[in-house]
């Protein structure tokens, strides 16, 4: 029996140390954390309009419950960076999760359109605080040549987890439209168990590091943080990437398939397969090569492939145009989900909430304007107008990143706060090894 217990596990230990190798138990943790988050929410995502349209709301209310969460969170990111740099990571990230688990079991037994709105207004906050804390545990515990692939790993585990959600929850939804709700909130219990008790270890739940006078801690402020060149031109890049994701693929492709190009639903079912299938493809690949080369060419790469998959819309609206925009731009969005991500590691050394607050802030900045201009501008001029206009602003984070330096800035110290390394060959985009 024992031999047989052996030989089950080894497979397991073998896929894990050919995907994550040499980097800390914790990335393995939080990756598993993301997959457990995102499973649930693919679970309730598609349910949630279906079930306030139940109140007997018209659709902008309908839409006013979808944007509460997303305003939720990017109105309470920077609260929760500093919460973050207060109390730590972990702390934070337990009651983000469970902030969101309790906000959806109750969501599920709503009796009104007023109680769901409010309810996944709070969500969102609890969600603000999962993901500026997941996103600065991960990037703290690993080293300058370790953040590539660790974020990587990190998103991949939402992405799988994002594509399985709504296979579950389809069915789920015909048997009860309020079942979704509660397997969501079991999926964050599950989350949260594996996240107290993969993080359990004693270095995670201290406070962090204070200074030497015992006043501050040892972190990255933002203010420092915006004076670099390199974390401005992430936090654009981020931005761009979820107007894209955002305003474009997730809200204008599908209405354009139907109605520009003439296609079925399940066109916009293919492009959306190929986009997440290329993403996952290009996730781990593309952390190697960020921790190897370095994190500019990577973004200026994303952007770039990202704007001309945006081009090839309004130039080639056929449905072959369409199959090639959706691949290339599944491959400039997997760079553009970890090259930005490494650098905020970089600005933030050994933490700074704040930091990856404000980088998450410019995501869901994107994500809540990105909808609603790329929307207008198809509304007044065309879907051509409206891709134009996103590779215009892909463009722009383009060349705003190649005009930085792809310098790290030097890890943290014992008597205060990292300074940036900005010599010429960093300058030149040549890697550069932390201290």
């Amino acid at each position: 029996m024992v031999a047989d217990c052996t030989d089950s596990v080894a497979p397991v230990n073998w896929v894990r140390g050919k995907l994550f190798g040499d980097l800390p138990g914790e990335v393995a943790v939080l990756a598993a954390v993301a997959f457990s988050v995102a499973v649930g929410f693919g679970i309730v995502a598609p349910v949630i309009p279906v079930f306030a349209r139940h109140f007997g709301v018209g659709r902008a209310e309908v839409g006013a419950v979808l944007s509460a969460f997303a305003f939720m969170r990017l109105a309470s990111a920077l609260g929760v960076g500093r919460l973050v740099d207060r109390i730590g990571e972990r702390v934070v990230l337990a009651t983000g999760i469970g902030i969101v688990a309790v906000s959806s079991a109750l969501a599920g037994f709503a009796h009104s359109y007023l109680q769901l709105l409010l309810l996944r207004g709070a969500g969102g906050i609890g969600s603000a605080m999962f993901s500026v804390s997941a996103m600065g545990l991960l990037l703290r515990v690993v080293g300058p040549t370790q953040r590539g692939r660790s974020v990587g790993l990190f998103q991949g585990g939402f992405l799988l987890g994002g594509i399985s959600g709504p296979a579950i929850g389809g069915p789920l939804a015909a048997w009860s439209i309020r079942a979704p709700f509660f397997v969501y909130a079991g999926t964050l219990v599950v989350a949260g168990t594996v996240a107290m008790v993969g993080l359990r270890r004693a270095a995670l739940a201290r406070k962090p590091e204070m200074t030497s006078d015992g006043d501050k801690p040892a972190r990255a402020s933002l203010a420092d943080a915006l004076r670099q060149r390199t974390y401005r031109a992430a936090l654009v890049a981020n931005l761009a990437d979820s107007w894209a994701a955002m305003g474009v693929r997730n809200t204008l492709v599908p209405l354009f398939v139907l109605e520009s190009l003439h296609r079925g639903t399940a066109w916009v079912g293919v492009g959306f397969t190929i986009v997440a299938a290329t993403n996952a493809a290009t996730l781990i690949p593309a952390g190697r090569i960020v921790d190897r080369r370095g994190r500019r060419p990577i973004i200026v790469t994303g952007c770039l492939l990202s704007a001309a998959s945006m081009a090839l819309l309004a130039l080639s609206p056929t449905i072959i145009g369409y199959i090639v925009a959706m691949l290339i731009f599944g491959v400039g969005s997997g760079l553009l989900d970890v090259a930005p991500a490494a650098v905020v590691g970089d600005v933030a050394g050994k933490g700074g909430g704040t930091v990856v607050a404000a980088f998450q802030m410019a995501g869901d900045g994107g994500s809540v304007s990105g909808p609603v201009v790329a929307g207008w501008v198809a509304d007044t001029w065309s879907y051509g107008t409206a891709f134009w206009v996103t590779t215009g602003v892909l463009v722009g984070a383009a060349t705003l990143a190649a005009r930085s330096p792809d310098a790290k800035l030097i890890e943290h110290v014992e008597n205060g706060p990292p300074a940036p390394s900005l010599d010429e060959s960093a300058a030149m985009g040549a890697p550069t090894n932390g201290a």
